[in-house]
């Protein structure tokens, strides 16, 4: 068949990946291109390969879901990103419009659900679930909340940075991970705590986890 839909397959959870490449490749309108097991990783797979559609977890490790939308949206307007995510929490969805996400679904979703909602994203519509439609209808006009406008304070390095360090990474890791230098990474890391407001990591933290930046099962074995 021609003209199938090319896709990126971004999942942190290798069991999860096989499953999504196994149902898309049974159907012929679908061509799985690459799978990303980090959000870092997503970005730079969709400069090389440029698929007409990126399936995107939100909870990804060194670079969430969000964030890596926002970047391969800047690298590559003509993609489409998918958001799929376990929770329906507000955190998550007061951001879908600032990064620009064409669609989200929570993973209980039907196959039957997630194929048609490639399909209208790639068409270049939008998609939501039926339970995140109708929050995003109930939050009026703007749908970017308190927590969205915060982040959206930071720069895209920042809000790697700050990532990274409530993930637990030092600032040694956080060089060698960025490819920047020791210097650089403090650098960012008091910027983030001057815009933040916020002087100590476990603040820094817990701010992560409340802006949806990071899922709070992450830390929970250093809160």
């Amino acid at each position: 068949m021609t003209n199938r839909i090319t896709v990126l397959l971004a999942e942190d959870h290798s069991i999860v990946r096989e499953g999504f490449r196994k149902l898309l490749e049974s159907d012929d309108a679908f061509k799985v291109v690459g799978e990303a097991e980090n959000g870092r990783e997503a970005v730079e797979m969709t400069r090389k390969l440029r698929p007409a559609v990126v399936v995107m977890d939100i909870a990804m490790p060194r670079l969430n879901g969000l964030e890596a939308t926002r970047q391969i949206l800047a690298a590559v307007p003509r993609t489409r990103v998918l958001i799929l995510s376990a929770h329906k929490d507000d955190a998550y969805i007061e951001h879908l419009n600032a990064v620009g996400a064409a669609g989200y679904l929570v993973k209980q979703s039907s196959s039957d659900v997630l194929a048609t909602a490639i399909r209208e994203v790639a068409k270049g519509n939008t998609f939501f679930g039926p339970s995140i439609a109708s929050r995003l209808n109930n939050k009026g006009p703007d749908t970017v909340g308190v927590r969205g406008k915060h982040v959206a304070r930071l720069t895209s390095r920042e809000a790697e940075v700050l990532q990274l360090i409530a993930e637990g990474s030092a600032n040694k890791e956080i060089a060698a991970d960025l490819r920047i230098s020791i210097k650089t990474v403090e650098k960012h890391r008091q910027n983030i705590m001057d815009k933040l407001r916020i002087h100590d990591t476990a603040g820094l933290t817990r701010y992560a986890i409340s802006a949806g930046i990071i899922e709070s099962s992450v830390q929970l074995t250093i809160m």
